[in-house]
Order: structure tokens, then sequence, then C-alpha cells
């Protein structure tokens, strides 16, 4: 694999880490600030808020650009973002570093994953996916507890001025890796890449991406008190546990950007079907120490084995817009989030149980087969209108050789 894959999975590891270190860090940054909990909980939401905005518009934006520009120019967006987070004097400003940091992130894999995709053989796009998101895998891994380990010891803003050295680090990789004859986005304008958001199989791809991923939002938002209230875990061991969830979000990355370049539909719909067993086994598994560390790896595989063939779904049903399309997938990644976590609350409130989000969950994963079942039909219907390979035709660059002929 290409050495310019390394550069796209320190970004991503960069993101996940500072996407997800403010959970581990809100009692220390809340009492810093001398706010509550739930309004230290809002810095949360201000990120994603950023996510879902910043996808998009940003994406749109630099329609334009060179996509290594336009990498290199989110990373420093996201540098600014965490510096001014660890420099913030108050909650008011942290909210904005805040959304400012979120506003990168969907464009960053957006169009990372496009970039990722003119790195490699056409049979090898989804592996080249996944090898990227393996930095936000791994983040789950080591970078979020190291960060977390930072900011309790040197405090909360140590932990973000650590994340922007991880933001720099990116751009000298991202500036030394990325080749500038394999990321000039055609000059399709404006106008055709927001035409890609008309298909509609592009919307029945990223309504997968919501219902699919809420699955795992709605029992993942709430998996401290399933460990410790049902699997009898303490407290203490659950960062442990964390970690393997990022271990098993890890495998199924991997081995969904294998399987999804063989066979994309399949892995997605074995994916799904996977995820939704998993949840609706969470209720057993979670009544002894063994089953519910057995129940957050098996989450992690079965969710993140759909991540790449999502990913390259939508890209593939968006060749006139494939940046926006695979950003606009982001900005969904992070509805996923908060409507899955929206999710998995009621059934709380509702007082079904501690494990009664997985089965919330469950049903989430089984709408994600409709949509995904929906979207076969749909494509089946208008094959005959389309080549027989449909690949991102519209992020492959031939060889240098070719393009020196044509100039």
């Amino acid at each position: 694999m290409p050495l310019a894959l390394l550069a796209l999975a320190v970004g991503a590891f960069g993101i996940g880490t500072t996407e997800f270190v403010m959970m581990g860090l809100l009692p220390d940054v809340a009492g810093d600030l001398h706010i509550s909990i739930p309004a230290a909980g809002h810095l949360v939401s201000a990120y994603a808020l950023g996510v879902v905005i910043g996808a998009p518009l940003l994406a749109a934006a630099t329609a334009r650009m060179s996509r290594r520009t336009v990498l290199i120019s989110l990373m420093v967006l996201f540098v600014a973002g965490n510096a001014l987070s660890a420099l913030a004097p108050d909650n008011g400003w942290l909210l904005a570093a805040r959304f400012l940091s979120g506003l990168p992130h969907g464009a960053f894999f957006g169009v990372g994953a496009v970039v990722a995709t003119t790195l490699v053989a056409p049979e090898r796009k989804a592996r080249s996916v996944s090898l990227m998101f393996l930095g936000l895998t791994v983040a789950n891994i080591a970078g979020v507890p190291a960060a977390t380990l930072v900011g309790q010891h040197l405090g909360w803003r140590a932990a973000f001025l650590g994340v922007s050295v991880i933001g720099l680090a990116a751009i000298a990789a991202l500036a030394l890796l990325i080749p500038h004859d394999h990321t000039q986005a055609p000059a399709v304008g404006l106008r055709r890449e927001l035409s890609a958001l008309r298909s509609l199989p592009v919307w029945l791809a990223l309504g997968t991406t919501v219902a699919g991923f809420g699955a795992l939002f709605a029992a993942y938002s709430y998996i401290t008190p399933m460990l410790t209230d049902s699997a009898g875990y303490a407290g203490s061991s659950v960062t442990l546990l964390l970690a393997l969830f990022g271990v098993g979000a890890t495998v199924g990355n991997l081995l969904g950007g294998r399987l999804a370049d063989h066979a994309m539909r399949p892995t997605l719909f074995a994916g799904l079907t996977s995820l939704a067993l998993v949840l609706a086994l969470f209720p057993l598994l979670m009544t002894t120490a063994w089953g519910g560390a057995l129940a957050v790896v098996l989450l992690g595989v079965a969710a993140f084995v759909t991540g790449s063939p999502l990913n390259l779904m939508v890209m593939e049903r968006a060749t006139a817009g494939p940046s926006l399309a695979s950003s606009a997938n982001q900005a969904a990644f992070n509805m996923a989030n908060a409507g899955g976590a929206w999710i998995g609350g009621l059934t709380l409130a509702a007082g079904y149980g501690v494990t009664s989000p997985a089965i919330a969950g469950a049903a989430l994963a089984v709408l994600g087969l409709g949509v995904a079942g929906v979207a076969y039909v749909v494509d089946a219907r208008r094959a005959p209108r389309r080549p027989v390979r449909d690949r991102v035709v519209a992020t492959h660059v031939p060889r240098p050789a070719k393009a020196t002929a044509r100039h």
C-alpha cells in the first residue's frame, strides 16, 4: 500500500482522538470552568454540530481545489481549533473552539476517502479506505486513553495541545507523502458536485449509514452503565474495556475493507445482520463479566465491518461529486451518533432496563438492512442504464505516462 495512506491515517488518528477525548475529560473541564457535567456535555454536541455543518459545506466550497491542498488546509483548521480549545478562557469560547474543531472532520474523511481510492488499483479501493479509517479506530485504542491520561495529570488544556501536535505531524505527513499528480480534483464545479445529491441511490446509501451506525451509538452511548450495572465491572475497568472496543473496531474495519473489495453489497448485508444479532444478544451477554467483554469486542467488529462498504457505496453512487457525497456520509455518521444516543436514551427513560438501548440498536440495524435492501432493488432496476462495473470513475487518475500523452 502507498505511504500516502499513512499520512491520511495520521490525520484520522488525530481527528479520532479529539472527537472522543472530551468524554473522558468532562469532569476535569467542568471542574476547571465551574460548570455542571450536563453543561460540559454540550461540548460534545458542539463538535458533532461542527461535523454535520462543515462536512458538506467545506467539501462544496473546495470542489475546484487540489485535494492535496484541501486536506492540508483542513488539518490547519483542525490544529487551530484544538489550540484555541486549549486556550479557551471560559465555556463559551470552548464551545466555539470545539465547533471549529469539528468543521474539518467530515470533509477530511470525505476528501481523504476519495484520495485513498485514487492511490490504488480499482480492486483495492475499499481496502484503501479502511486503511485510512484505521487511524480512527486506533485512536480509540491508544490516542483517547493517552490523551485522557495526559489531561488527568497535566490538565485538560495539555491534552488539546497534544492533539494539536498530532495535527502538525499530520500536516507534515500530508505535505511529504501525498503526491500532487494523484489529488487534482476534476474541474466539475460546485453545481456538478451538488448534482450528485439529487440521486436517490445516494440518499438511500446515506440512510443506510444513519440507521446502521445509529444502531451502534444507541448501545455504545450507554455501554458504561451496562458494564457496571449489569456485567458487574468496577468503574475503573471501563477504560480498558473501551480499548477492547477499539480493538474490535480495528479488526472489523480491516476485515470489512478486504471483503468489500471482493463483494461490497454482501459485506454490507452481512455486517448489518451481524450487528443486529450482536445487539440482540446484549441482554444475555451482559449478565457475566466475560460475556460483557465479548459483547464489547463483537460490537466493534460488527459495526465497523460496514464502514468501508458504506463509504465506497456512497462514492460509487455519486460519480459526479464523490468528494461532496463522501463528506455528506460523514455528516450522516454524526447524525447517527446523535440520533442513536437519543433513541437509546428513550428506552432507559421508559424504564426498560439498562441493556434496553442495545435492543433499540438491534431494531435500528434491522431498519438499516431494510434501507440497504431498497437500495439494492433500486440499483437492480437501474442496472441496464449503467455500466456493468460501477466504480468511482471520477476519482480514477490515469497513469502519468498517459496523462503526459494528452498534454
